[in-house]
């Protein structure tokens, strides 16, 4: 039996951040939002936890786009920056393989200096490469959307080594090699991952999801914490609000779906609103790559750690392609390559690695092993005599990240973003269902921290415009 409960003008399901930063616009705006978040927590990939005295950040672990991006603009309109203070690591990202170490400092004139250092043959071609990053032609992107990336870097050039470390970012922040990931979205994550990275939260990333969810509730807006969401009330093909998981039913005219497509099409929607082709279309679609995550807890004697802060990405053969199958497979034996993040405070150590899904069975009896396994293969190939000094070990499994958010296969990116997945546009508004949204990383239109946030504002936008154009 529904409970029916309380009108608003929007509601949110998943407190994200880019349901936090759509639900703070709105409320801003003066329209009743609610968001339903099924965690305990807000900030989804965006969270931190606590274990044995340290604080980790769960998944993502610094900012991109905060200086030129839309992530500085959009906190700046929030007020963000009242609450939280952000400092820049420099270097940013660091790139390791068996002939070179490679750096993104915060002057791109060093690092394109750097890069040239290592390949001067292609010292004329590096100079082209980032000044089109930093300043592309948007007309270029309508002419290489079906572009990979490699595609793009085939065009710029020759030495396949330098081809392969400039792709390393893309494969750790993507997912995918450069044969597989689109142009379009290669370039972005450069110029807010890379050319303008490197931000973090003080506090951690808890903190930054926290100042947005603060910020909403001093807007106006409701947050509810450990509240699932069952459906999306669909009358006469418009939404009519939502049911929680207890049965109350809450009206809304607009509804944002902050969580995976297919859950929200297939369980929160229903089947039976959906014409065939569109579900044959989201089956067949491919999700990204989830990721096995080491959280090490050290104490104070270690003093060969790596420098805090930056991303440290070790590459151990120049083959990504073999690197994407090897992690598809999860033969972590044969696995390319890792992201390190010891953390500011030098207390704690991230360890990025991508991995499939799986089911539980495999991760309930391989987890320890290959905790373990990579502690000691960064031990030798990284941080020697870590091992000895770890007080606290954890790690988290694609079904970690699935129970946490409910992101299909646990996926650390949403869609694999393939030029045949770019910018599809019924999984951001569909055009069946009146008034229901989508926003975040399922949408294939954006990616990581800068991706998510412009998509909060630009969703919020597109909201405030119809209601506008009603009244």
């Amino acid at each position: 039996m529904l409970k029916h409960k309380e009108a608003y003008d929007a509601v949110i399901i998943g407190a994200g951040m880019s349901g936090l930063v759509c639900g703070c616009y709105l409320a801003k705006a003066g329209m009743k939002v609610l968001i339903a978040e099924q965690h305990s927590k807000p900030g989804g990939y965006c969270t931190s936890f606590k274990r044995k005295g340290f604080t980790f950040d769960a998944a993502a672990h610094s900012i991109g786009g905060y200086k030129y991006g839309y992530v500085g603009k959009v906190f700046k309109d929030l007020e963000i920056g009242k609450k939280i203070k952000f400092f820049k690591i420099n270097p940013s990202d660091t790139i390791i393989t068996p002939d070179y170490k490679l750096s993104f400092w915060a002057d791109t004139d060093m690092t394109i200096k750097e890069f040239q250092r290592a390949f001067p043959e292609e010292r004329e071609r590096i100079d082209r490469f980032f000044s089109f990053l930093a300043n592309p032609d948007i007309k270029i992107f309508s002419r290489i959307r079906k572009w990979t990336f490699k595609n793009l870097l085939d065009k710029y050039f020759a030495d396949e080594k330098l081809k392969t470390i400039l792709s390393v970012p893309l494969f750790g922040n993507g997912g995918l090699p450069p044969t597989r990931m689109a142009a379009f979205v290669g370039v972005k994550i450069y110029q807010e991952f890379l050319l303008d990275g490197g931000y973090y939260p003080e506090g951690g990333m808890q903190a930054l999801s926290d100042a947005l969810a603060e910020r909403f509730m001093e807007l106006g807006g409701e947050l509810r914490l450990s509240s699932p969401v069952k459906k999306v009330k669909i009358k006469n093909n418009e939404v009519a609000g939502i049911i929680l998981l207890d049965n109350d039913f809450l009206l809304s005219k607009y509804v944002v779906s902050n969580c995976d497509t297919r859950q929200t099409f297939f369980k929160l929607v229903g089947r039976h609103i959906l014409d065939q082709e569109f579900i044959d279309t989201i089956k067949t679609m491919i999700p990204s790559l989830s990721g096995f995550i080491l959280y090490l807890g050290m104490d104070t004697q270690l003093t060969q750690l790596p420098e805090p802060g930056v991303n440290l990405w070790y590459l151990f053969f120049y083959n990504l392609d073999a690197a994407y199958l090897a992690a598809k497979r999860g033969d972590f034996r044969n696995i390319g390559g890792y992201v390190i993040h010891v953390s500011p405070d030098k207390k704690t150590v991230f360890v990025f690695i991508n991995a499939p899904f799986k089911n539980k069975k495999y991760w309930n009896a391989n987890k320890k092993k290959l905790l373990d396994f990579f502690i000691h293969r960064i031990e030798s190939e990284a941080i020697p005599n870590l091992s000895k000094h770890i007080l606290f070990k954890d790690a988290a499994t694609p079904l970690t990240l699935h129970r946490h958010t409910l992101n299909f296969k646990g996926a650390a990116f949403g869609w694999a973003s393939t030029p045949s997945q770019l910018a599809m546009p019924d999984l951001r508004k569909p055009s069946f269902i009146r008034n229901l949204y989508l926003t975040g990383h399922w949408t294939t239109q954006g990616l990581g921290i800068p991706g998510v946030v412009y998509l909060g504002y630009d969703t919020a936008k597109m909201i405030l415009r119809k209601q506008k154009a009603n009244l």
